[in-house]
């Protein structure tokens, strides 16, 4: 048994260290290759189909300005009079400042701030495939553009405020145009989202292929280590030690079935014990005048009792006891 035990230890050892090696410089590199070539077909055109809803809301932002646009003109005119044909524009002394690049820089921004999201995703993927990579930096860049959008509003909205004491020049001129197109940008903002969700789930497959390989060839592994386990032990007879393991363990979980019901009637007679033991003493504590005279007195009688009755064990207390007994039925 020993050296069956020596033996399959230098076996377990053994495979352990050809395993070992494998994962080092067969299971790492396969992963690195895979990796490699799996982020090299992963291109930046992958944001052209989520972009298509945040890019129409951007051609949109240039017919939604009071002020000049270029191609277009004064928009916002243009369209107050193919609405309403009988409209007459008053007469303004004054010219809006123009915003209709603002919603277009901020979405060059945003392009420039996923485009970094990619090459630092392609960069520390191929670092360490891990998805806690992917979220920490998927993120951060969100948690940018978010910043960007929301701002823009409330300092367009704390302009607007500061512009009513200001005058209608300052309000109109300045204050309104730039907050509708901070609104603009708003909305450009919760539309270029699906773009980086985008890129986090073409990422994100990748991670997930390595793991499952990984899980795969580990299991595998595992299975292939019992089997040798169990050739070792049983000198390739694996019929007769399955059936020798579970003729053990069924005997195993009769003596544990047993062991419970002993263990269950102990623990009853203990309870039962426990209350008989408990009510004396409560007996006890009632009884009133109860004093360490007494209690003595109760000791030297059950002393008495234990003495008498061991001499009745006694053959010649039995015989004299008899001797009296004749004598008084005599009488």
């Amino acid at each position: 048994m020993v050296q069956n035990l020596g033996e399959l230890s230098g076996v377990s050892q053994t495979n352990s260290s050809i395993k070992d090696l494998f994962n080092k410089n067969g299971l790492e590199s396969e992963i690195e290759k895979f990796v490699d070539n799996a982020v090299l077909k992963i291109k930046f055109s992958i944001i052209l189909k989520p972009a298509i809803i945040s890019f129409i809301a951007l051609l949109i932002s240039f017919f939604i300005d009071v002020s000049w646009v270029p191609f277009l003109g004064n928009v916002s005119t243009n369209i107050a009079h193919y609405l309403f044909p009988s409209w007459n524009p008053t007469f303004e002394a004054f010219t809006p400042f123009t915003f209709w690049w603002l919603p277009l820089a901020i979405y060059i921004l945003y392009v420039f701030l996923s485009y970094l999201v990619f090459n630092k995703l392609k960069v520390e993927l191929v670092r360490t495939p891990a998805s806690e990579t992917i979220d920490r930096i998927m993120n951060s860049y969100t948690s940018i553009i978010d910043s960007i959008s929301t701002a823009l509003p409330l300092i367009g909205a704390a302009i607007l405020l500061l512009s009513i004491r200001l005058g209608e020049e300052v309000f109109l001129g300045l204050s309104v145009p730039f907050e509708i197109k901070a609104l603009i940008v708003l909305a450009l903002g919760k539309l270029f989202e699906p773009i980086l969700d985008q890129m986090g789930i073409e990422f994100q497959n990748v991670v997930n292929h390595v793991k499952d390989v990984k899980e795969k060839y580990f299991s595998r592994v595992q299975t292939e280590n019992s089997i040798n386990i169990l050739k070792k032990l049983g000198g390739g007879n694996n019929d007769h030690i399955t059936s020798q393991i579970s003729e053990n363990s069924v005997k195993l979980l009769g003596d544990y079935n047993d062991a419970l019901h002993k263990t269950y009637s102990l623990s009853e007679a203990l309870v039962k014990n426990y209350n008989s033991l408990h009510s004396i003493i409560e007996k006890i504590n009632k009884m009133e005048n109860i004093t360490t005279e007494r209690l003595e007195q109760i000791k030297m009688l059950s002393q008495s009792i234990a003495q008498a009755a061991n001499s009745l064990n006694d053959e010649k207390t039995v015989a004299g006891l008899k001797y009296l007994e004749s004598m008084v039925v005599k009488r």
